[in-house]
């Protein structure tokens, strides 16, 4: 198995960590010519969705990337990633990538100095969670499996070979949810 990991901006390094830590082959993704290798998933990282939609544009990647992640390449989008992935944002004219039910609002506790570290539940195993200036799921198609709530607010879903978290799972020691994306290649795979 082999998963390449967006690496133009956000916090990229920190799941390779967590890769390397599963010995789960894998490489960064700078150039459209790396965005076409062979690979059976794909994780964005947290960071700046609008910076991160900039230099996709201007990289001449978003097309080959949203088309990809059609055809059924398993994604896996952490906190900006979550909001590139969503068909639609609560605080924003325009959306991203456009390929998973949700409704997400950016920024949704507020500023840096809100973010927060809490526990919760992600597919009832309970998982440290980092927030920052993090996002939540507004609204969840029904098709959408809802993984995670923490206060009343989505913050982990999957539909199909989509895979979001509001947080950062990247930055803390658990494995849970990086183990929980290669079962959903493992079982695409099948």
């Amino acid at each position: 198995m082999k998963i390449g990991i967006m690496a133009l901006q956000g916090a990229f390094i920190e799941h390779k960590e967590k890769l390397d830590a599963l010995n789960i082959d894998n490489f960064f993704i700078r150039n459209l010519e790396d965005l076409k290798r062979d690979k059976d998933g794909l994780i964005l990282p947290g960071g700046e969705s609008t910076a991160m939609y900039k230099l996709l544009n201007e990289l001449k990647m978003f097309d080959t990337l949203k088309s990809q992640i059609n055809e059924g390449l398993p994604t896996f989008g952490t906190c900006a990633g979550l909001i590139l992935l969503a068909k639609n944002l609560t605080n924003q004219e325009y959306a991203f990538l456009k390929v998973m039910d949700v409704t997400v609002t950016r920024n949704a506790y507020g500023r840096q100095l809100s973010s927060f570290i809490t526990t919760g539940l992600f597919n009832k195993i309970e998982i440290p969670m980092v927030f920052i200036r993090a996002p939540y799921i507004e609204h969840a198609h029904k098709d959408v499996e809802i993984l995670s709530v923490v206060d009343g607010k989505i913050v982990a879903a999957r539909q199909n070979h989509l895979l979001g978290t509001a947080f950062h799972p990247e930055l803390t020691d658990d494995l849970t949810i990086h183990k929980y994306f290669v079962s959903m290649i493992d079982i695409e795979q099948k």
